[in-house]
């Protein structure tokens, strides 16, 4: 009985065995079959399909934001750019191909060639860039002979246009190609390699609400690489436009008035910080950047020993000259060392420690009093008020105005200046401070460094009542629609802690600098306009104190003459504007910076009322 429950237990998993490998054998038999109709049955139109149908992603670029001045004048909006493109998939014979298409480029084939080099295996399913930017013509030429270029694409992107060219270079900036660092920083989310982010100025400042964000598409496209039909599209969304705090007719005036000269010039509400004109010159125009230079281009234009890429309204430092005494001023009355009343006579030069310093003023001023010396600019009179009020009391005061430490505005790169201090030198030189540099410092040379948009926040302080207010470039951000999303409002840095009788005869001295008989900047009068301001003549190297002068102005050399320098605001009574202007080695504030400031002021506070008139003016006379 056990035998044969045995013997039937074993027939029993023998079937079993059996049937599992025939289920097997037909399973492969069934995918051989299936196998052997695809690939051989079929084969041949399944290959077509594969050869000449292929689901590719095209990416979809956002249009960037726009740029307006403070008044809704579009500053920087984008234009068509045709670029030519190739995928060298679909291209083949990719060199016969290259050589049709550089006749209508007008360029050689080689150095299209050297654009596809080493793109191989799944680089050569990504469009490669060939030209950029190239023009209707070269457009025309290619679509149609398009079945005669398999693989080339005109692709349509929107490029920067910089609607007036080189000005207002500095503040909007430009763009460039993401680097690799600036990849890896992390702060250009959804940015791939390839991708233009701004560099400089306010397209960089505000890149993140002017780049927008980027679509897609999935198409079909045939073996030629033209597209069959659209899958699905993700759309882009457009970046946000940008309204700045700038007049663009005024920054176009301070532009003009430096056309010839180096310098810059900065224009501010001494209300609100807000900034109505940034000049530097020599500038650049930016489209040449952005549609497209050269590496040897590039190399000739960064080595440029004009710097033109230099904003020197915030990144220029400049001894501040004899516009620093209204600090030294600020700082003698403030500390009870001098008052309204006090006198000093001037000889012409100031015998301390057995030598002298000497007066811009050969014959000296006579005595004289706070505001006449402040009139005249008399070095004697700040000498002695400088070294009673001492180094690091001049720091203090000069730091409370805003000076040695940048100032906020948005653009990258800001300079900070200099305002030394005892322990300063002696960590820097390991000598101590010396009396004699102090008197130097009073009237603004030695180590002193300022931006001229320092010194236009600190003539601001003086004309607002001692409150520092933050400068700002950023008025609004809107939509593309133009809905408004973020709107900027004064930030107040600080108050100049001193007292308002100083303030009172600070501005009082200022408007005597213009508006009386001996004042040094007589050039900024016009007609019915208060201005109040200060000239400085800022030297480039030093001269021993005991060293006369050159008779003829003439026999220095250009590169070292004095740096001119004016700080002022208007109207005198009710500010609405502080300015300041210096032009490098231009010798006199009171004739090369003066005239230029006093344009400006003119250009911004006195257009609402001559616009009536020139209209009128434009109009035909009857006869």
């Amino acid at each position: 009985m056990s035998r044969y429950l045995k013997t039937a237990d074993s027939d029993w998993y023998k079937q079993r065995i059996i049937g599992i490998i025939l289920l097997v054998l037909i399973c492969f038999a069934a995918l051989f079959m299936r196998l052997f109709f695809l690939q051989v049955i079929k084969g041949e139109e399944f290959r077509g399909l594969s050869d000449n149908n292929s689901i590719r992603l095209q990416r979809i670029e956002p249009f960037r934001g726009m740029i307006f001045d403070r008044n809704k004048l579009m500053l920087v909006d984008n234009r068509p750019s045709f670029d030519v493109s190739i995928t060298v998939k679909d291209a083949q014979p990719v060199a016969q191909t290259l050589a049709k298409l550089s006749t209508y480029l007008r360029v050689t084939d080689e150095e299209l060639l050297e654009k596809t080099a080493g793109q191989k295996g799944i680089k050569a399913y990504k469009p490669v860039l060939l030209r950029q930017d190239i023009g209707r013509d070269s457009v025309a030429a290619i679509e149609v002979h398009k079945y005669d270029l398999p693989g080339i694409d005109v692709n349509v992107k929107s490029l920067r246009n910089y609607l007036f060219g080189r000005s207002a270079a500095h503040i909007l900036g430009y763009l460039g190609e993401i680097s690799a660092n600036e990849i890896d920083s992390g702060i250009y989310p959804g940015v791939r390699s390839g991708d233009l982010v701004g560099k400089s100025g306010i397209e960089k400042s505000y890149d993140d609400h002017l780049r927008g964000q980027g679509g897609g598409r999935q198409v079909e496209v045939n073996a030629t690489g033209q597209i069959m039909r659209v899958l699905k599209t993700v759309p882009s969304r457009p970046g946000r436009n940008v309204v700045l705090t700038i007049d663009q007719a005024v920054q176009r005036k301070a532009e003009e008035l430096l056309e010839g000269v180096i310098g810059a010039a900065v224009a501010i509400d001494p209300n609100t910080g807000q900034v109505l004109a940034m000049a530097s010159n020599p500038s650049f125009d930016q489209n040449r950047i952005v549609s497209g230079m050269t590496h040897e281009q590039w190399q000739v234009f960064i080595s440029d020993p004009l710097k033109p890429l230099t904003n020197r309204a915030v990144q220029g430092e400049y001894p501040p000259a004899s516009t620093y005494k209204i600090l030294t001023a600020v700082a003698g009355l403030d500390e009870g060392l001098i008052d309204e009343n006090t006198e000093f006579c001037c000889p012409g030069q100031y015998r301390f420690k057995g030598r002298d310093y000497r007066c811009w003023k050969k014959g000296g001023h006579g005595c004289v009093s706070l505001l006449q010396a402040i009139a005249q600019s008399c070095d004697v009179y700040f000498y002695q008020v400088g070294r009673a009020v001492g180094v690091d009391r001049l720091a203090w005061y000069a730091k409370a105005f805003g000076l040695g430490t940048p100032s906020g505005v948005q653009l990258a790169n800001e300079s900070s200046g200099l305002i030394p201090t005892a322990d300063w030198k002696l960590k820097r030189t390991g000598e101590p401070w010396q009396e004699g540099e102090t008197l130097s410092l009073a009237i603004g040379q030695g180590f002193n460094l300022v931006t001229p948009l320092q010194m236009a926040g600190m003539v601001a302080a003086v004309a607002t009542g001692g409150v520092r207010y933050k400068p700002q470039l950023l008025k609004r951000i809107e939509t593309a629609q133009g809905e408004t999303t973020f709107v900027s409002e004064p930030v107040i840095s600080g108050k100049v802690p001193i007292s308002p009788r100083t303030l009172e005869l600070i501005r009082q001295g200022l408007w005597e600098v213009v508006h009386s008989d001996k004042g040094t900047a007589k050039g900024a009068r016009f007609f019915d306009l208060q201005i109040s301001g200060k000239t400085g003549t800022a030297q480039v190297i030093s001269r021993k104190d005991d060293e006369e002068e050159t008779e003829d102005e003439s026999e220095i050399a250009d590169h070292l003459k004095a740096h001119a320098w004016f700080v002022a605001y208007a109207p005198s009574e009710a500010p609405r504007i502080a300015a300041a202007v210096v032009v490098e080695n231009g010798e006199h504030g009171s004739s090369a910076a003066t005239p230029i400031a006093r344009e400006i002021i003119k250009s911004y506070l006195l257009k609402e009322q001559l616009l009536p008139l020139i209209v009128a003016n434009s109009k035909p006379q009857n006869p």
